[in-house]
Parts: C-alpha cells; sequence; structure tokens
C-alpha cells in the first residue's frame, strides 16, 4: 500500500537555518508537483524565509551591530601590533622600510595588510588596507577605527612599549 499523506513532519527540520532552506524548497516541490497539496508548499515557504530572515539579521549585525563592530576593533589592534613586527623585520631584510604594505607581501604571503574593521563592511569602494605612511627613516601605521575616517580621535594605533618604540621607526601618536 502506497502512503499518499504528504510529510508534513518534515517541515519541523525548515527551523534550522540553512537546512531549512533546502528542505523548504524541497516540500515546495513535493506540494505542487507530487502531493498537489498548498500546506506543504506553505511549510516549505516558511522554511526558505527563516533561512532568509536569519542570515540577513547576521549579516546585517556584522557589518553595523555595536558588539560586532568592538570585536573588529581588538582584531584590528592586534593585527596592527603583528604588522609592526613585520615591517620591522622587512627593514632588517631589505634595509630600509617598505613604501607601501603591498611590498611587504612580496616577502611575506601570510602578512595581513588590510584592516577587519574595513573588509567587515564589504564595500568595493573603500581602500580596506591599514594607513601606512613612509616618512623618510620613520613611518606612521594606523587603522582609521570605528568612523572609518583617517585622523580622528577613534583611530588605532599599534601598541608599542617605549622602551622598543625608541628601536623601531613607528612615529607614535
Amino acid at each position: 500500500m502506497k502512503n499518499n499523506k504528504p510529510p508534513y513532519l518534515l517541515g519541523l527540520l525548515c527551523l534550522i537555518p540553512l537546512i531549512g532552506a533546502f528542505v523548504g524548497l524541497g516540500l515546495i516541490f513535493y506540494g505542487i508537483f507530487r502531493y498537489k497539496d498548498r500546506k506543504l508548499v506553505i511549510i516549505g515557504s516558511i522554511g526558505l524565509i527563516i533561512t532568509v530572515a536569519v542570515y540577513s539579521f547576521v549579516f546585517y549585525n556584522l557589518k553595523y551591530g555595536k558588539n560586532a563592530t568592538n570585536g573588529f576593533a581588538k582584531i584590528s589592534q592586534t593585527e596592527l601590533n603583528s604588522l609592526v613586527k613585520s615591517i620591522e623585520f622587512y627593514k632588517l631584510q631589505k634595509g630600509t622600510y617598505p613604501d607601501s604594505l603591498e611590498q611587504l607581501r612580496e616577502s611575506d604571503k601570510m602578512v595581513l595588510i588590510y584592516d577587519p574593521l574595513l573588509t567587515r563592511k564589504m564595500d568595493n569602494n573603500i581602500k580596506t588596507t591599514f594607513e601606512y605612511k613612509k616618512i623618510g627613516e620613520k613611518y606612521t601605521l594606523f587603522s582609521v577605527g570605528i568612523d572609518g575616517i583617517p585622523n580622528t580621535a577613534d583611530d588605532i594605533y599599534p601598541i608599542v612599549s617605549d622602551k622598543d618604540s625608541i628601536k623601531f621607526g613607528l612615529i607614535k601618536k
């Protein structure tokens, strides 16, 4: 005997984001083509809507949320501190500071020169590297901070002890 009852219980999987989208899509097709059941189509549609809503919220929060922004600011601080070491190592190897951060990537492909605060916005129209400028035998390095505008109060600078900064070419703010 063939079971002609639509698989409504599969609709519970629609509550799980991403998986729910695929199950929802399957339920929509089953509801339209196999069972000709409006309830199954509605349950599948709800599964798709739940996935879209959850991921929209996550991406919106990642781009504009205060907690996410503060977290990325901490990551930027850590990356800046590491970048100072890479710049100083470059000088040891080449005898001079790089003209741009991109030059660091020629000798070390793993060096991170992109500011996490800017790359999280996923905007192709803005510069996403840290701010770097070689000034003679010294240099400046900083993140533009949360507002994304250089030379404002929220800019993030590398943390280097005063004892070590004498040895380095970093111009501290």
